[in-house]
């Protein structure tokens, strides 16, 4: 897969592409429905995608907590996994924000990607303020002979298929309900760092691995799935949160015990899907009592994860 990052310096590899258009934090089941409606438009093009980074969202509103559903990197992966071979990944910036409606599509779309057909959704608004909507995009764009797929959104029986509401799942405790829309299950991915070996002293190891800009989820302890580096899949229970009974006070993190596992971590990428939320996070009266508590957790995560596939 060829990956852009500068809309003015896409290789000529990536010209006449069909292109699918936004954001696509999560890539859940919506966006592959969008990215498999711009393959089926023009089967014989090259399929491309146009995101944004950082998120819009981030540059207007940056004092919000963060929310992404997962990083540039494994968003480009998960498309890729979707048969996408063209991932041009814009820097918006306040330059970026400021380009008008047309301007996006002539220099950007036209000069820049030299697309061959775009698709998006029925809510896809772009240019300086928003001005622009599915309407005008078409109009633009078909008088620049370029072919156009506005696709209807994929829903359910409670309405659309979308970030927000896989990330509303997420912070209610809700990490099945939110693996039905992603088509997976959500996961964490980060660095294991160092800890204060606590985990350890009680008799079970964790890696810890910072949020970092992912949304935080309910915190609490969850049956967990981790995808290792060598592509080896371990089972093991975590807890995310801040650690009230050894009155930890700094920010949450995701502390992951890997089940009959006793290997050296730390530095390495780790996946951390949640499965289920087993408990909501609380404070115990001692560390004995914590360390008896994590142990039932442990049971109960082997339970429900032999159950799950």
């Amino acid at each position: 897969m060829i990956f852009c990052t500068n809309w003015q310096a896409v290789p000529p590899s990536c010209w006449g592409a069909a292109i699918a258009l936004g954001n696509f934090d999560g890539v859940h089941r919506g966006h592959v429905h969008l990215v498999q409606s711009v393959k089926m438009a023009r089967p014989g093009c090259r399929l491309g995608v146009l995101t944004f980074e950082p998120h819009p969202r981030t540059l207007f509103r940056p004092q919000d907590p963060s929310f992404r559903l997962m990083s540039p990197e494994m968003r480009a992966q998960a498309l890729e996994e979707q048969g996408v071979s063209c991932v041009v990944q814009a820097r918006f910036d306040e330059a970026f924000s400021h380009i008008g409606a047309e301007a996006f599509v002539r220099d950007v779309l036209i000069g820049g990607l030299h697309v061959a057909h775009v698709a998006c959704g029925a809510d896809f608004a772009f240019g300086h303020r928003r001005e622009g909507d599915v309407a005008l995009l078409e109009a633009l764009l078909v008088a620049h002979g370029v072919g156009v797929s506005i696709v209807p959104p994929l829903a359910d029986v409670a309405g659309p298929i979308s970030s927000s509401r896989i990330r509303r799942l997420l912070q209610e405790g809700y990490p099945e309900k939110a693996a039905e829309l992603l088509g997976r299950y959500w996961a964490i991915t980060g660095e294991v760092v160092k800890g204060d070996q606590r985990g350890r002293e009680l008799g079970f190891p964790t890696a810890n691995i910072a949020l970092g800009e992912h949304i935080e989820p309910a915190r609490g302890v969850y049956a967990v799935r981790v995808h290792l580096p060598d592509e080896r899949l371990v089972p093991g229970v975590a807890n995310i949160g801040r650690r009230p009974t050894i009155n930890d006070g700094q920010e949450s993190r995701l502390e992951a015990h890997l089940f009959d596992f006793d290997e050296d971590l730390y530095g390495q990428i780790l996946k951390v899907e949640l499965v289920a939320l087993l408990r909501e996070e609380k404070r115990f009266a001692s560390l004995d009592d914590l360390k008896a508590h994590i142990a039932l957790d442990a049971a109960q995560a082997r339970e429900v994860l032999a159950t799950r596939a």
